[in-house]
């Protein structure tokens, strides 16, 4: 099932979508992909950020105002009430990771409508979008209201919008045109004229990219792959460092050199040319949640380093990602090594079993109705 066509006229709507960046770039990026596809859709966006920085190379010219429909604001101009007085109001308000909006914000809001003699003074719909998992909970909470109980807003609800694997839940983010796209990537030459673009030579060798924190089991995954030739394309940040301090101390050890694996640090790619990286490999090692979401797309075995949680949540979390998958025991127990959540050795990785279980999962969902596309349907039912 292809994406639902762009909206009519007369459902096309201004969106406020709030982003506080905490750490690394999954807020960002997820916040991002979706305004990029509403704007896409002929939606009008504004996004607000405490920290666009990243957005500088994921999505050049994002700040300066250059991608039409998506407008990037400073966080801190939502407390300025003069600022806020000259916006048109939006029609929906997205909190993202349940980021709070400022008390200011909502005021002004508030107090601007209660002054406004127009026909139509009903309220914007309020979504929560929350965190993805696979989790049994977040069918159950899919859809739920939250009365806000304080507040200028006091009375009035948010919703609970739970990205998600299954028919009962938010969907997945994918734009109307990924299919297509990743069709002409897998055009003969394309892949290799990409590689080249990024000054690498490729004449066939197996091609692995790496998006991770740093996994204790690094160096038992580059050792596997220097059983055949391999070149692995690590990406800037994290990964890069992770790699760099594992080659220091090889050198320092006197560890003997990797024969048949070549190692390529990239530049920042872009949000299209990360998909890029990962439709090239044949295996992509993946972290956080917009880039797992990318790699299921990709259809290509994947290692999923899931972002860890003091309370050890995260343990639950992949279980259930992997029993959504169905799992066999090799990728389960891959995955659990390069999560240090078991203490064992990374088992010797089966790709061609792993393209399957991936393969499977990303027929299934592409069956299901994108994010946007259901977030556009639910806000459409409160309005």
């Amino acid at each position: 099932m292809q994406n639902a066509p762009p909206p009519s006229s007369a459902a096309l709507l201004l969106w406020d979508v709030f982003c506080r960046v905490i750490d690394n770039f999954g807020d960002i990026g997820v916040c991002w992909r979706l305004c990029a596809d509403l704007a896409t859709r002929g939606h009008t966006v504004r996004l607000w950020v405490n920290d666009a920085s990243a957005l500088q190379w994921m999505a050049p010219g994002a700040c300066q105002g250059t991608w039409p429909g998506i407008t990037v604001r400073p966080w801190e101009q939502s407390t300025d009430a003069a600022q806020l007085a000259r916006l048109p109001r939006a029609d929906v308000w997205v909190e993202g990771f349940g980021c709070e909006l400022t008390t200011e914000f909502i005021a002004a809001y508030v107090y601007s409508t209660k002054a406004r003699d127009t026909i139509d003074n009903r309220n914007p719909v309020w979504i929560n979008l929350e965190y993805l998992s696979a989790e049994a909970y977040v069918e159950r909470s899919h859809g739920l209201p939250s009365p806000v109980m304080h507040g200028p807003a006091k009375g009035w609800s948010k919703h609970f919008f739970y990205p998600g694997f299954t028919a009962a839940t938010g969907g997945l983010l994918r734009e109307s045109d990924l299919l297509a796209r990743q069709q002409a990537f897998d055009l003969p030459g394309a892949k290799a004229h990409w590689l080249q673009g990024l000054g690498i030579d490729w004449a066939g060798a197996r091609l692995v990219s790496l998006f991770c924190y740093e996994p204790t089991a690094l160096e038992g995954l580059l050792q596997q792959l220097d059983s055949e030739p391999t070149q692995l394309l690590v990406t800037d940040g994290r990964a890069n460092h992770a790699v760099q301090a594992l080659l220091a101390r090889r050198r320092v050890d006197g560890s003997p050199p990797w024969h048949k694996l070549q190692i390529h640090f990239l530049p920042r790619l872009t949000q299209h040319e990360y998909d890029h990286l990962l439709w090239a490999c044949d295996l992509n090692c993946v972290r956080g949640e917009d880039s797992l979401v990318r790699a299921l797309w990709a259809g290509k075995p994947l290692l999923w380093q899931i972002y860890p949680q003091d309370d050890d949540a995260h343990n639950a979390k992949l279980d259930a990602f992997l029993d959504l998958l169905a799992a066999d025991d090799n990728l389960r127990g891959a995955h659990h090594a390069w999560n240090d959540t078991r203490p064992a050795p990374l088992p010797l990785m089966n790709l061609n079993s792993w393209s399957q279980t991936v393969q499977l999962a990303r027929q299934r969902l592409l069956q299901m109705h994108d994010l946007t596309t259901q977030l556009g349907q639910f806000i459409a039912e409160k309005r």
